[in-house]
C-alpha cells in the first residue's frame, strides 16, 4: 500500500507539541517500506518530554492501520532548500545509515 508521506506530517502537525516533521520510507525485509518519521519537538516542557512512544500513538489514533509510523526519531530542525522544500534525500541517506 502506498502511503503519502504529506498526509502524514500533515497529522503530525496537528500535535501541539512538533514544530515541525518529515516523513520518509525507510526498508523493511517484512513489508517493503514503511514509514520514518522526523520529528522537532517544540521548545516547551511538554515538547521535550516527548516520546517517540507519543507520537506513535498520536498518529495511530488518526490514520489507517497501513499508514502508521513505524520509527520516530527527534531531530534539532528538518533540512530544506532555500525555497522551503523538505530535504528527503538527505532524511532518507541518515534513516538508511543508522
Amino acid at each position: 500500500m502506498q502511503v503519502a508521506p504529506a498526509e502524514l506530517e500533515a497529522a503530525l502537525l496537528t500535535h501541539s507539541e512538533i514544530a515541525d516533521c518529515a516523513v520518509v520510507p525507510i526498508l523493511s525485509e517484512r513489508s517493503g517500506e514503511l514509514p520514518k518519521a522526523f520529528v522537532v519537538r517544540t521548545d516547551t516542557d511538554e515538547g521535550k518530554a516527548l516520546t517517540q512512544d507519543q507520537v506513535i500513538h498520536f498518529v495511530d489514533g488518526i490514520v489507517a492501520d497501513y499508514k502508521r509510523i513505524a520509527e520516530v526519531e527527534f531531530i534539532d530542525e528538518i533540512p530544506k532548500s532555500a525555497a522551503g522544500k523538505i530535504l528527503r534525500r538527505v532524511l532518507r541517506d541518515r534513516a538508511q545509515g543508522e
